[in-house]
């Protein structure tokens, strides 16, 4: 049962994720378009509350479904016993939510609140 569970998150954190990956590189090509420096791209993120949210969004999609595949290829091609998998998986889980967080809350108006 739980590793429907765990299919089904890796699947749908896919699902979120196609649509945040592909607005991340749009807005990197516009900024890169036209000649945004990273102070105005900084200055740009600390001014809006709805990008912290979706990158915040963003690290945590990522951070469930990253730990989830590499659980698999553990699994499957490491032939890994499944706690030490899991466990790994976990330790990834924190470390990329942590990671990442940190890294949210540093360009934007989230630094205060974490």
């Amino acid at each position: 049962m739980r590793e429907t569970w765990f299919y089904a998150a890796q699947r749908i954190t896919a699902v979120v994720l196609l649509p945040m990956v592909v607005a991340h590189l749009a807005t990197i090509i516009y900024a890169s378009k036209v000649g945004l420096t990273a102070d105005a791209i900084l200055a740009r993120a600390q001014a809006s509350p709805w990008l912290a949210v979706f990158y915040a969004s963003f690290v945590i999609a990522a951070s469930i479904h990253a730990p989830l595949g590499i659980r698999m290829v553990l699994l499957e091609w490491v032939r890994m016993p499944r706690a030490v998998a899991g466990w790994c998986s976990f330790v990834l889980f924190l470390l990329l939510l942590g990671l990442g967080m940190r890294g949210v809350a540093a360009i934007t108006n989230l630094g205060g609140l974490l």
